[in-house]
């Protein structure tokens, strides 16, 4: 749910480009909808957990895997509202740039949905062997994705600061946070693999 709403962003920022704000309207709703779900689902599994029995990991590593993923919804929930809030829209000149930054931080999602997704092999196999080899590799690949897109972020700011003359100066300061949100999707991911890589460590 958590990457699935980090994907919508893309869809996001090509409708708000078009200036369709209908189609802005229904993506926004669907990624409150699965902000929500992912609320719940984390809530769920936080009640649900055992407490009082031992568990192939610790506790405290599962719900704080849970935590750092749905920061990832709760940023797509942050980048659709001012974007729908504001009717923001990038300047043309940098929608390409803003469309490859998107889909670095996406990727870098991607990459932490398909980490997680061997968490249940990780277990079966102590967390050590092939699959932990694999799980790294993932981990390193979602570090070189998260770095690909600090690299899209420093160079779209570096081209928005250079138009700012041209653009009303609040909607430069919004366009600069939906800049950081977007980094944040990638951030957040990198930090679910960081989490996973401790729990391969021990």
């Amino acid at each position: 749910m958590c990457h699935e709403s980090a994907v919508l962003v893309e869809d996001l920022l090509t409708h708000s480009s078009a200036q369709d704000w209908p189609k802005v309207r229904g993506v926004h709703r669907k990624i409150v909808e699965l902000e929500r779900m992912a609320d719940d689902r984390k809530r769920d599994i936080r009640m649900r957990l055992p407490r009082g029995f031992f568990l192939p990991v610790a506790r405290a590593d599962l719900l704080d895997l849970v935590t750092r993923q749905d920061k990832i919804a709760n940023k797509a929930k942050d980048i659709a509202g001012l974007i729908i809030g504001r009717k923001m829209s990038f300047p043309a000149d940098l929608q390409n740039l803003t469309s490859e930054f998107a889909r670095a931080s996406i990727e870098a999602c991607g990459i932490a949905h398909e980490a997680v997704g061997q968490l249940e092999e990780l277990v079966v196999t102590g967390f050590r062997g092939v699959e932990a080899k694999r799980v790294e590799g993932m981990i390193t690949a979602l570090d070189a994705s998260e770095t690909r897109s600090d690299g899209a972020q420093a160079q779209l700011r570096s081209q928005l600061h250079a138009l700012e003359r041209d653009v009303h100066p609040v909607d430069v300061i919004f366009l600069y946070r939906v800049i950081d949100r977007i980094g944040e999707l990638a951030d957040n991911a990198q930090r679910v693999g960081h989490r996973l890589e401790m729990m391969l460590a021990r």
